[in-house]
């Protein structure tokens, strides 16, 4: 049966996810149980369709991923005779109308202005792992098992991650995990710094959907968009001089914004904040 909701104007009908808008909170549930949440052509098809038109959708303000059943994602389904082999390419272009490039562009999450928060409910291997390393905040359940499998199975790690594990948990750590494809728990995540918190299995989505909504009441769509932005650009600028004359120009705009003086005033007055600016009005350069 195919699940049904409403984009903003546009209604998407998915067979392999979930989606729900609950006051400014996305929540996309990979929906495969019976698969360990395996992802394949079908499910990246509607995962990205669905994070994209979440990201266009002004009244969302951060999504939650998270998984059916008793894991977060598997990884890709090797049991899809279009996962692997000399066929694969040919068939994610039939099937996606994709390249390399354009696949890159699907999952480059740091473009949006979307938070994304990661329920890692509970085994998430392979690229089951490495594509909530591109969220920006992760939850996982204390005794999932995770693993950078792609050694092990005579394949390489995807989804930008021999860039950016060295970055978010140093070099020897990172070196460890991919290339030891090892399995390790959400509790030892957090020592690696992988994940931001670990908590009991059935606490997960709760927890996520926690960070989720304060972030989607609380702080303001500007404000997050343009932070999650700089932090990404910064990871790649080497000028700490040139890192702080973006940064100052974009605090000065910012101060010049409703929000800016509606923040103060919320705050002042213990109220709830009623934000003017929407996640796509952050500027995506210099403001000036």
């Amino acid at each position: 049966m195919l699940a049904q909701v409403n984009i903003g104007a546009v209604k998407t009908d998915f067979e392999t996810i979930l989606v729900e808008v609950d006051r400014g909170v996305a929540t996309v549930t990979l929906n495969r149980p019976e698969m360990k949440n395996a992802m394949n052509l079908l499910m990246e098809q509607e995962l990205h369709s669905a994070m994209w038109g979440l990201e266009a959708d002004d009244d969302v303000r951060v999504i939650v991923v998270t998984g059916a059943g008793d894991a977060f994602c598997s990884g890709f389904d090797i049991s899809d005779p279009a996962a692997f082999g000399a066929d694969m390419h040919e068939e994610h272009d039939k099937q996606l109308g994709t390249d390399s490039d354009t696949v890159s562009e699907r999952v480059a999450y740091w473009k949006m202005a979307t938070p994304i928060v990661g329920a890692i409910n509970g085994a998430a291997i392979g690229a089951g792992l490495t594509v909530p390393m591109l969220y920006d905040i992760r939850v996982a359940a204390e005794d999932a098992k995770l693993s950078f499998r792609f050694t092990r199975l005579g394949i390489l790690p995807d989804a930008a991650s021999h860039w950016l594990l060295p970055r978010m948990i140093g070099v020897p750590r990172a070196m460890e995990l991919l290339m030891t494809g090892r399995t390790f728990t959400g509790a030892e995540a957090v020592e690696l710094g992988l994940v931001n918190q670990a908590v009991p299995k059935d606490q997960v989505l709760a927890a996520a959907q926690e960070y989720a909504h304060d972030l989607a009441t609380n702080c303001a769509p500007a404000s997050l968009a343009m932070v999650k932005r700089l932090v990404n650009r910064f990871l790649a600028e080497p000028d700490i001089s040139a890192a702080m004359a973006l940064e100052t120009k974009l605090v000065w705009w910012s101060g010049e914004q409703p929000d800016a003086m509606e923040g103060v005033m919320a705050w002042m007055q213990r109220r709830p904040p009623e934000w003017k600016l929407s996640k796509h009005d952050a500027p995506t350069e210099d403001p000036a």
